[in-house]
């Protein structure tokens, strides 16, 4: 166990100003009040806070940071208290370990509701005070040295909890060897045997090239001293987990790997980094597209260095990683690095942003994801944004954007302004228009093409891959779908006012919605509108608001004259009719009346109907009750006709079901639209049953598709979504003339192109 004295001195090594006292006083406290606690291994449980506070030695932290080290499990473990804290060490002390006693009740693995919860109050913490995290880590450091005493299965908890959560963190904050370290012993829990495979590998790889390392690294030295460049050569192999990562990616055999070596080569300015850069490439040959320079252009945690891979002596590959002293350093130990900590100075926020990209960006990060609605929108949201790697692009005027790999034009727009993602509908990439799905890579010119009058589609979701984009097109794809749904309310509430000859003022408004128990008018419109709220509860409430029982009673009693009262036919229970008793019908029509019965069949339009539509029923002599939606182009013959019209409602009953609609449309002809026309309908979550399709021109195809659907909403949905697809239009529900045509292969004498389900 390390003694007073020893830490004391781990701290003067770095910081001769180090309050010996505080440190002094905080090792007694944590001693005493963990007493004769043990750890899994059996060891006095001091042993852990001491440990975490070497490991903060380690990163040259300030004296502040060291003493929560010795006393961050104290309230959590022990009978400490937060006001007892901050009465022997002070506030600013009691805080950061009241934050860490709050970051240990977490469970990171458990139910995803708590999960986000969890790890958002870990991010609010951090983002008070970046110690938080630097002491976290370190505790989950020495936690993770320790693991083999765990039992199996809470040490494959931990491990993968420390893979998807600390690890990223670490490497967020350019802690590189601390994440390295954090990853290999998870790999070696999580991936016992691919540990044990690439270990053995590079364990060879170390004894056979070990000539070839040393002659690099000798002859490197020389070549940069005899052109006045004194240099440092540090030879390494890359880490077991980093090397699993790329076969994985790469899809290659370990055996196929061959850049496994890496050298650091440590110069004494940026200008010598390039000197140094042309001395290599001069020597050896490189291996084409593997230089990087981040020192121009530095990756998001503040990693700054030149890396190229050479083929070396016997045919071995190896990456040289070429940066200064100071770039060294904050590679190895990241914001940790910075001047801050050396005089054992107090956390300023303020400057540290200043002088840690790094962290200002974690903090900027954490405020979006905070201010998030959803758990489902905050998790992916920290996922995509926190843990991964980048590429970066450019506006037309120079602006440089970073994204994470995979990024398409979409995620592009959305971190120029939600306004321009919203309104994106496509992209010049380096001066071509491309595709909205092509993945943009570094050094790509960007520019965004506009029309303000778009909306993201659904199916955007499949193709944006930061979490900023996701949850916009979310959101505009929910506000979007509500404006349907409370235009779609208002119109069936206008139907019953109108039918009624009432209206509403707003009190009655508020008291309708309070009675179907929604908050307002707005959101029981919606609902109405969304098939939430039934058109007979509405009903129900607005006739007991309007004083309109006794009318209703009236129309609902039994009369002799079966064409003046509703009835639910036994044919079909989806429908309710009714004939107006005073309407016009010709003889033909009153025969059809005078047949009306609960046993009278009923047929449905080639067009389709569904919940939600408008209906009308057309009654013949002989012939089943037809019903056609209000919008059928059908009913405009049928005007003059010697038939009766018969009103329509449907009586779903709570029942749920899909119903077939025929929609057409006009797409260009080019690769991939059937398939673009696919995804829109699928991203609504609606179902094709069956397709045709003719060429009406060269550039273009007529199609016509069979859909299942749940109700008109979804159905409006859908064909939002199409309209706002590029390179379709005409986009509606078809007429009763081309629904017909679904049946067919001939269409105007021409044989078509049909699809089915049997044929896809």
């Amino acid at each position: 166990m390390m003694r007073q004295y020893e830490l004391v001195e781990r701290v003067q090594a770095y910081n001769p100003n180090v309050d010996e006292q505080l440190l002094n006083k905080a090792y007694v406290y944590a001693m005493q009040k963990h007493g004769s606690q043990k750890r899994a291994s059996g060891d006095p449980y001091f042993n852990h806070p001491l440990e975490v506070a070497a490991i903060l030695t380690d990163l040259r932290l300030d004296d502040a940071s060291i003493a929560v080290g010795l006393l961050h499990d104290t309230i959590e473990d022990t009978d400490a208290t937060r006001s007892e804290i901050d009465q022997m060490f002070g506030s600013e002390i009691g805080a950061i370990v009241d934050g860490l006693t709050k970051i240990e009740r977490l469970n990171l693995v458990s139910r995803e509701e708590a999960q986000a919860e969890n790890l958002r109050k870990l991010l609010l913490a951090i983002s008070q005070d970046v110690r938080v995290l630097l002491v976290k880590l370190a505790d989950r450091l020495h936690n993770m040295r320790t693991l083999q005493y765990m039992p199996p299965e809470k040490r494959t908890r931990i491990a993968q909890e420390t893979m998807d959560i600390y690890a990223p963190l670490a490497g967020r904050m350019g802690m590189q060897d601390m994440r390295n370290e954090l990853e290999d012993i998870s790999f070696k829990i999580l991936q016992p045997e691919h540990y044990k495979a690439i270990t053995s590998r590079l364990a060879e790889m170390q004894s056979e090239y070990s000539e070839t390392i040393s002659s690099i690294s000798t002859e490197l030295t020389e070549r940069l001293a005899a052109t006045g460049i004194s240099a440092r050569v540090k030879a390494r192999l890359k880490s077991p987990f980093s090397i699993f990562t790329k076969i994985e990616r790469k899809q290659i055999a370990l055996e196929q790997l061959s850049d496994m070596i890496g050298f650091r080569v440590i110069v004494g300015s940026v200008e010598e980094c390039y000197r140094t850069v042309g001395v290599v490439h001069t020597k050896w040959k490189v291996v084409p597209g593997r230089f990087k320079d981040y020192i121009s252009v530095p990756k998001h945690n503040d990693y700054q260095s030149i890396h190229t891979t050479i083929v070396g002596p016997g045919r071995q590959r190896a990456e040289l990683q070429i940066r200064t002293e100071e770039m060294d350093r904050i590679a190895e130990f990241g914001i940790a690095a910075h001047a801050l900590y050396k005089d054992g100075a107090s956390a300023d926020l303020t400057r540290i942003e200043h002088e840690s990209h790094a962290y200002g960006s974690l903090r900027s990060t954490i405020e979006h994801l905070t201010a998030g609605n959803s758990t489902e929108d905050f998790l992916e949201y920290t996922r995509l944004e926190l843990f991964q790697d980048q590429v970066f692009c450019f506006t037309p005027r120079g602006r440089l954007i970073a994204l994470p790999r995979g990024a398409t034009p979409i995620d592009f727009a959305y971190a120029l302004h939600t306004d321009i993602g919203d309104t994106c509908v496509g992209a010049k990439i380096n001066g071509s228009i491309l595709p909205l799905v092509t993945h943009l890579r570094s050094g790509d010119e960007v520019e965004i093409i506009r029309d303000q009058n778009h909306m993201p589609p659904l199916n955007w979701l499949g193709i944006a891959a930061t979490g900023k984009a996701r949850a916009a097109i979310r959101r505009a794809v929910r506000q979007a779908a509500a404006q349907r749904a409370y235009a779609l309310g208002e119109h069936v509430l206008n139907m019953m006012l109108d039918r009624e000859g009432v209206s509403l003022d707003d009190s009655e408004s508020a008291a309708l919605a309070e009675a179907l128990g929604m908050p307002g008018k707005r959101e029981m419109l919606i609902a109405v509108g969304e098939g939430k709220i039934g058109s007979e509860p509405l009903g129900t409430e607005l006739a007991t608001i309007k004083g309109l029982h006794k009318r209703r009673r009236k129309l609902d009693l039994p009369v002799a004259d079966t064409a003046a009262g509703w009835f639910a036919l036994r044919s079909s229970d989806l429908f309710r009719f009714r004939v107006p008793g005073g309407q016009k019908a010709g003889p033909r029509a009153k025969t059809a009346l005078a047949q009306l019965d609960f046993h009278m069949p009923v047929a449905i339009s080639g067009e389709g109907v569904v919940p939600g539509d408008r209906l009308v029923g057309i009654l013949q002599p002989d012939a089943p009750l037809t019903i056609y939606p209000i919008h059928s182009d059908a009913l405009i013959d049928m005007h003059d006709s010697d038939v009766a019209w018969v009103d329509v409602r449907w009586n779903l009953s709570g029942r749920e079901g899909l119903y077939p609609a025929v929609i057409a449309m006009e797409s260009v002809n080019k690769p991939g639209s059937l398939a673009q026309i696919s995804s829109a309908i699928a991203a609504c979550d609606a179902n094709i049953n069956n397709l045709v399709m003719r060429m009406i021109s060269p550039d273009f195809h007529h199609m016509i598709f069979e859909i299942e659907v749940r109700d008109l909403a979804q159905l409006t949905d859908v064909l939002a979504t199409l309209k706002r697809s590029p390179g379709l239009s005409a986009v509606q529900r078809a007429s009763t003339r081309e629904a017909g045509m679904i049946s067919t292969l001939e269409w105007d004498g021409n044989v078509d192109r049909r699809h089915n389900d049997d044929q896809r």
